[in-house]
């Protein structure tokens, strides 16, 4: 598997890598029980900080794509080829647009939204 990343492209670092690895998953250049590199290993390749490759890898972890086990190393989940046809984001972004079209609909304005919207990301503690 060959991880490319575009530090000049406007998508995020940590999302060309989990994109490319679920792409990876998808055409089959990756199977189920594979070991991934290291945090820190991936991150010297790929001259990236560890922190971006862990933040990576704890959403496709939480994903179930991958799976670590400890000092043993992280590895390719046993359901990531279902899981990585999972876009997260996209679902996301179609629960909100859904719901901010509704608040529209109902006269409530965007910045009634924004103050809402933080309102309840704050007491949520998400």
């Amino acid at each position: 598997m060959e991880i490319i990343i575009d530090i000049e492209d406007t998508v995020p670092l940590f999302t060309q890598l989990m994109d490319q690895i679920k792409k990876a998953v998808l055409n089959d250049q990756v199977r189920p029980g594979d070991a991934l590199p290291s945090i820190r290993q991936l991150a010297s390749d790929l001259e990236l900080n560890n922190k971006t490759v862990a933040k990576a890898y704890r959403l496709l972890e939480r994903d179930s794509v991958i799976q670590t086990k400890g000092y043993r190393g992280t590895f390719i989940h046993p359901d990531a080829r279902a899981n990585s046809a999972n876009d997260l984001n996209a679902w996301i972004l179609a629960r909100l647009d859904k719901t901010i079209g509704a608040l529209r609909d109902s006269g409530v304005t965007d910045s009634e939204i924004r103050i809402a919207f933080g309102n309840v990301m704050n007491n949520r503690n998400y």
